[in-house]
């Protein structure tokens, strides 16, 4: 016992509670057949998580779509920034691509290592928060969550662009149909990770079929001279004002708009608990799958671009010109290129679908964001983060206009910055390693256990040297692009964090206030317990909680406010008569106000009140055989309960009168 004010209180000792029986119960029930089984799916037990998981063919399908689009839009970016020195800059578009191939091979090595030594997943937020701490961790988890949204503003579209080049006349619809294939990703995805893997698997590997035949035959007719230039190419544009010659500034800035070939990397890192067993290995060969098919698809379509004299502009793609360039016209081939080109950049806004609510999850179990984004809906997947993504994306789209070119600028960034935090962490993790050469393995936080590895200094070597190239990427974008829009996800971050921060702080503060640590039990309880009822009428649902009320107390008080003089006499002489002499207060409304007279008179009580004293607001309620009627009641208690939540030792019950 331990005594505090006039008060004494008991310590509990849990020791005092292990004979507590548990009864737990084993159930049939399944959730009845409803209207949004027909979009996502029957739901599906805890149980079939296992069975939800994917294998490598549609791993890559999903986690790399991402990546592979960029190859539709990456080399037109580049030629958009170098137009502004004319079509004799050009040129460069294919040692620039060299240059950022070897970059994604620095990029793909790192997150091989990641994959393997974070096989739980979290990617570029968990290695940093291992190794770093908590402000990089939140730094890199912030730039991925706005590079997921931004991923599918851009890949929706771009999709859309595409559908544009062929059918010019859509140009003024494509906001709706970039908001509408947003929603039609959102459906698919909420179907579970199998099915939508199922679905978008297909499409992806027409895509690489269709790319790798473009590509071939454009190499083939290149080799023989019979390729040509783009017949009728639209009429050259570019972003800002012409410069006289190539400069190295202009370089640096095309290579940075390049470098959107490399966004989506990171995803397979993120979502490693999504594969089938062996986890990890799965991951890491899908992971060196995707490199290797982007490296050459994108190396391909410079290549041609710039053999073809391809022009970057708005109305017609670089792909659509490659296309009708190499096929002679806009046959079926072409068709089929455009139609592939369209679905897997639509299709790339399933990678961040996949990773995005992944990465919420990680953060709200940590205690950074709304814990409603570990909740797993009726499909096993990640609901509420999906739903907030595709809600984040299509704001971005009505904003920007669907405009690639005035998306990009925002892109990238981000994934450069975790791809920098992630390879330093992989790199200090090596350091760690290499000084437990002659001592037992050491857990880590997050229960990511270390040990002494042979090669250790060339790996921290390795990572070390992808986190300064990446490093100095992001330093050129930020300078390069800042002026286009990078000012803003620059901004965005720190207040992303702020935001992370303040969630903290608010779960742990209710979780110090909630904790049974040193729990002191509250004396018995001999105050005193004043009961409020609220009436506006005088019915059977009126008498029933005004039994209720005199169950809870013998101090009732019953308030009436009156509106309408002649409504107030009724009630006053039906409570004659019924109100098993309980006092009756009338509260005066000459302005017709019910709420604000009922809730002074609460206030008052509330001020007034003894200590140890609870009041209870017993509110009767109606409750129609239809719901459709509940519209056409007044829900007094929810009401009351939305005003008086906040005040301590208040009460609000509702006592339900069922209407036949």
């Amino acid at each position: 016992m331990r005594r505090t004010g006039r008060n004494f209180i008991s310590m509990i000792n849990p020791e005092d509670n292990k004979a507590t029986p548990f009864i737990q119960r084993t159930t049939d029930y399944e959730p009845p057949r409803d209207l949004s089984h027909f979009f996502i799916g029957r739901p599906l037990a805890t149980a079939d998580a296992p069975h939800e998981t994917i294998g490598k063919g549609v791993g890559l399908a999903i986690f790399a779509s991402d990546a592979l689009s960029s190859t539709a839009y990456a080399t037109q970016e580049i030629l958009v920034i170098l137009a502004a020195a004319g079509t004799i800059a050009f040129g460069y578009v294919f040692p620039i691509s060299i240059v950022i191939i070897a970059l994604l091979a620095i990029v793909v090595v790192s997150y091989e290592q990641v994959i393997h030594a974070y096989p739980d997943g979290g990617g570029a937020y968990i290695v940093a928060y291992d190794n770093l701490g908590k402000t990089p961790a939140l730094v890199a988890a912030a730039a991925l969550l706005i590079d997921y949204i931004l991923t599918v503003s851009v890949s929706i579209s771009s999709g859309v662009a595409q559908i544009v080049s062929a059918y010019p006349q859509l140009l003024a619809f494509r906001v709706p149909i970039a908001i509408a294939c947003v929603a039609f990703i959102t459906v698919v995805n909420l179907r579970g990770v199998r099915e939508s893997g199922a679905a978008f698997a297909i499409p992806s590997y027409f895509f690489i079929v269709i790319m790798f035949i473009t590509i071939a035959t454009g190499l083939f007719r290149a080799a023989f001279g019979l390729l040509g230039t783009v017949p009728d190419p639209p009429e050259l544009e570019h972003i800002g004002e012409a410069i006289q010659g190539i400069t190295a500034f202009l370089l640096l800035h095309a290579f940075s708009s390049g470098t959107a070939a490399l966004t989506g990397v990171e995803a397979i890192s993120n979502g490693i608990t999504a594969f089938k067993e062996p986890r990890s290995r799965n991951a890491g060969v899908t992971l060196i799958w995707m490199a290797f098919i982007l490296g050459f698809l994108f190396l391909g379509i410079s290549y041609l671009t710039r053999e073809i004299h391809a022009i970057p502009s708005e109305t017609e793609t670089v792909i659509s010109q490659l296309a009708r360039t190499v096929f002679d016209g806009r046959g079926i081939m072409y068709i089929l290129v455009i139609t592939g080109t369209t679905i897997i950049l639509i299709l790339a806004a399933n990678t961040a679908f996949a990773g995005f609510p992944r990465l919420s999850a990680v953060l709200a179990k940590d205690g950074f964001m709304p814990r409603q984004l570990t909740y797993r809906g009726s499909r096993l997947v990640y609901s509420y983060g999906i739903v907030f993504l595709a809600g984040a994306a299509s704001l971005l789209i009505i904003i920007f206009q669907a405009s690639v070119t005035r998306l990009i600028p925002l892109y990238a960034i981000g994934v450069f910055l975790s791809f920098t935090l992630a390879q330093s962490g992989m790199a200090r993790r090596w350091w760690k390693s290499g000084q437990l050469k002659n001592s037992d393995a050491q857990p880590e936080k997050h229960s990511h256990a270390l040990k002494y590895e042979k090669g250790w200094a060339l790996k921290m070597i390795s990572n070390g040297f992808g986190a300064t190239c990446t490093a100095i990427v992001m330093g050129v974008f930020a300078v390069t692009k800042f002026q286009d829009g990078a000012w803003i996800v620059l901004i965005l971050t720190p207040i992303l964090i702020g935001i992370f921060l303040l969630i903290q702080r608010h779960y742990l503060g209710v979780a110090s206030r909630l904790s049974l640590e040193h729990y002191g039990e509250p004396p018995p309880y001999t105050g005193r317990h004043r009961v409020i009822l609220p009436v506006s009428n005088m019915h059977q649902g009126t008498l029933a909680a005004l039994r209720y009320a005199h169950m809870l107390s013998d101090d009732v008080t019953a308030v009436h406010v009156s509106m309408d003089p002649e409504e107030t006499q009724r009630v006053q002489k039906k409570w004659g008569t019924w109100g098993k002499a309980t006092r009756l207060v009338i509260l005066d409304s000459p302005y017709r106000l019910f709420l604000e007279p009922l809730l002074g008179y609460i206030e008052e009580m509330i001020a007034n009140r003894q200590a140890n004293e609870t009041i209870t607001i017993v509110v009767p309620q109606f409750v129609p055989s239809k719901r459709v009627f509940n519209a056409l009641h007044m829900q007094t208690a929810d009401l009351l309960r939305k005003e008086l939540l906040s005040k301590p030792g208040v009460v609000i019950t509702d006592v339900p009168y069922q209407i036949p």
